[in-house]
């Protein structure tokens, strides 16, 4: 996005969404002139300025504060949507908590009752037939202040709840997921051949080198066949700043080697110089190529971005020409690309790239953009299976949409 469209078009939602943050959680909870509202200004200000400088910070600042300013920013971007979700529920429940107060303060100053009332420090009200009042026609200043502290306090509870809980997630190992996918035209020869599939890792200014040497771990305990990583090793980095943190792939391990296709992260960090880099690991990246494996041929094509930067997906080159008696198998970073894998008579695409829409109800929208959000699926003749990634895009949060390696199991008829 550029700066003028991100100026016109975002920085304005972003200031109305924390002007509303703001008025329920610090304007309509603390008194005028308070050292609480002062201070509570203060943090809205400065969490959404920390959120605006995270993004172009990873890139424009030195590692050390890219990383200061990055925490709390990116950690801001899921903390205010969950505590604008929150808000927006409460204005919902507000006016039954002031019916249910109104109700209280009647009984609390019913007529005859002065004791009530002198607890309180307030007159007792009128009887409700009094001429030009009732007693429960409005709110005291402070019983309303009691109902915007409580939908505040109750909205920030949950906020934090969910923002904690999908850190949590985010940051804890990835699941081990296995699923069996039987292909009918792979050879008896791979007839329970294992492809350890993992996607999205996006090492970042939040994550690092024990992040991958963590991940390295995991596959080599799985003791995969082959390794297919399918795209976004980093997040808008170039090799300079995050070669070091992707070195662990170095020691990864499996029956028929590490292979590795470009996502649109890497075309945004600079493509060539990535896979210059990891095939210097060891691994081997399918640009646009494939190669024969026992029982069946697997493939990997360029990420669809790659055309914005003359290096697009060339399909006939990865699939043309082959054996059609023989599966193949396609790494391809994006699930939509399964339109042209099915063109060519794919058996099965292996993808990533949409994180399983990473945040609710983000979860359940990205169904709108991307009909293969996870899981597997059919398109026309072609198997799809999409994996949830590893990592994360932005805020360090995952909420619905747990990380995952997924082993992937090839059956073949004839065995």
């Amino acid at each position: 996005m550029s700066s003028a469209l991100f100026v016109a078009l975002v920085l304005p939602v972003l200031a109305g969404v924390h002007y509303y943050v703001w008025r329920r959680t610090v304007r309509d909870t603390t008194s005028p002139g308070s050292w609480w509202r002062r201070a509570g200004t203060a943090l809205i200000v400065l969490l959404a300025l920390l959120l605006v400088a995270a993004p172009p910070g990873e890139r424009a600042l030195p590692a050390p504060l890219a990383t200061a300013v990055g925490w709390p920013g990116f950690t801001w971007m899921a903390g205010i949507l969950y505590l604008t979700l929150a808000l927006l529920v409460g204005e919902v429940v507000r006016p039954f908590l002031r019916r249910a107060r109104r109700r209280r303060s009647a009984g609390d100053t019913a007529p005859g009752d002065p004791g009530r009332a002198s607890v309180t420090g307030e007159e007792p009200s009128s009887p409700p037939d009094s001429p030009g009042r009732t007693a429960v026609d409005h709110l005291t200043p402070s019983r309303r202040m009691f109902v915007n502290r409580a939908v505040a306090l109750a909205a920030g509870t949950a906020a934090t709840a969910a923002v904690g809980y999908g850190a949590y997630t985010a940051l804890g190992p990835p699941r081990i997921k296995h699923l069996t996918v039987p292909l009918a035209r792979l050879g008896r020869q791979a007839h329970g051949f294992r492809i350890a599939l993992i996607s999205d890792i996006h090492l970042n200014v939040l994550v690092g080198r024990s992040r991958t040497r963590q991940l390295v771990d995991l596959l080599n305990g799985i003791e995969p066949d082959l390794v297919a990583l399918v795209g976004d090793l980093v997040e808008d980095a170039d090799v300079a700043t995050q070669g070091r943190a992707a070195e662990p792939l170095a020691d990864l391990r499996a029956r028929h080697g590490a292979y590795y296709v470009t996502g649109n992260h890497e075309f945004y960090s600079g493509a060539e110089q990535w896979v210059r880099f990891v095939s210097g690991l060891g691994l081997r990246t399918l640009r646009n190529e494939r190669v024969a494996l026992p029982g069946f041929d697997l493939a990997g094509v360029e990420d669809a971005s790659g055309v914005d930067h003359g290096d697009g997906p060339d399909y006939e080159a990865a699939l043309g020409g082959r054996d059609r008696d023989r599966a193949v198998v396609l790494l391809a970073h994006q699930p939509a690309q399964v339109t042209e894998a099915a063109r060519y008579g794919v058996d099965l695409q292996l993808s990533g790239h949409t994180h399983g829409g990473q945040l609710w109800p983000f979860t359940q929208l990205a169904t709108l953009a991307e009909p293969h959000v996870a899981g597997l699926s059919r398109y026309r003749d072609t198997l799809l299976y999409v994996t949830r990634g590893t990592g994360f895009w932005g805020p360090p949060v995952r909420l619905g949409a747990d990380p995952d390696i997924t082993v992937v199991e090839l059956v073949s008829p004839h065995a």
